[in-house]
């Protein structure tokens, strides 16, 4: 097995279950040492047993991502421990309600806002120094095809990943002359408990499973890949770039 990653420092949020997991036991098995970050407890040790059966490491951290204060201190904790961090993952994401946008309370909406936009703001400015420190940085945010669409009753959910892609654009922008790469992954339909959510009705059995997004996820993390500020798009295999309206 390819230990590309060895000595490498990973940090995945939602790595509890879904697409966070699979990410997470993809990056252990290539040599990386993997801070696992969820609110589930439970499901964090079943990962970290997943983690050592691969001969893997992980350090977990159950912590809820709209508690914004534990974040700065979760990075003062990683760079007393480890000086660095190469790989940055943001994958936890709330679905929040499906809904005409007057019928949306103010809890509901705040409550997305704070897990999709917010919450990844306190993790670049906590974590920005460790990533400088390290020799070869990639951020990798997952993104969905609803940040560009206008779609009924998704409107929490889409407003929300429309200002995370900016937010990671305008970082990308910002890190454009540094060690850091920065870019947004699509994994499109996949078959996860929100994908269920979002879908009841859909057989779920025609859907991707995250095992095999998560190895697109992790090639993105590798020091060869140059991109910076771009999407990847995995239902058509490809990069794309932003343009300004004509």
């Amino acid at each position: 097995m390819s230990k590309a990653l060895e000595g490498k420092i990973a940090l995945v949020t939602g790595a509890s279950r879904g697409i966070g997991a699979a990410v997470a036991k993809s990056l252990a098995s290539k040599g990386a040492h993997v801070i696992a970050l969820a609110r589930t407890t439970g499901g964090l040790e079943e990962l970290d047993d997943e983690i050592r059966k691969l001969g893997g490491s992980a350090t977990l951290v159950p912590a809820d991502l709209r508690k914004f204060d534990d974040l700065d201190r979760m990075g003062q904790a990683l760079y007393e421990r480890f000086r660095k961090l190469d790989i940055l993952v943001g994958n936890a994401g709330q679905l929040g309600v499906l809904s005409p946008l007057p019928h949306v309370d103010q809890k509901a909406w705040d409550e997305v806002i704070a897990v999709n936009v917010t919450a990844n703001y306190r993790l670049l400015r906590s974590l920005d120094l460790l990533l400088r420190a390290a020799d070869a940085a990639r951020a990798v945010f997952i993104t969905s095809g609803a940040a560009n669409k206008a779609t009924a009753y998704w409107g929490p959910y889409a407003v929300s990943k429309a200002a995370m892609d900016m937010l990671v654009r305008t970082y990308a922008a910002e890190v454009s002359t540094t060690n850091i790469k920065v870019n947004l992954f699509n994994p499109g339909p996949i078959r996860t408990r929100m994908r269920a959510k979002a879908m009841p009705g859909e057989d779920p059995m025609t859907l991707t499973p995250p095992e095999t997004v998560a190895e697109a996820i992790v090639e993105l993390c590798l020091p060869e890949v140059q991109e910076n500020g771009k999407l990847y798009n995995y239902p058509a295999k490809k990069w794309l770039t932003y343009t300004p309206p004509a």
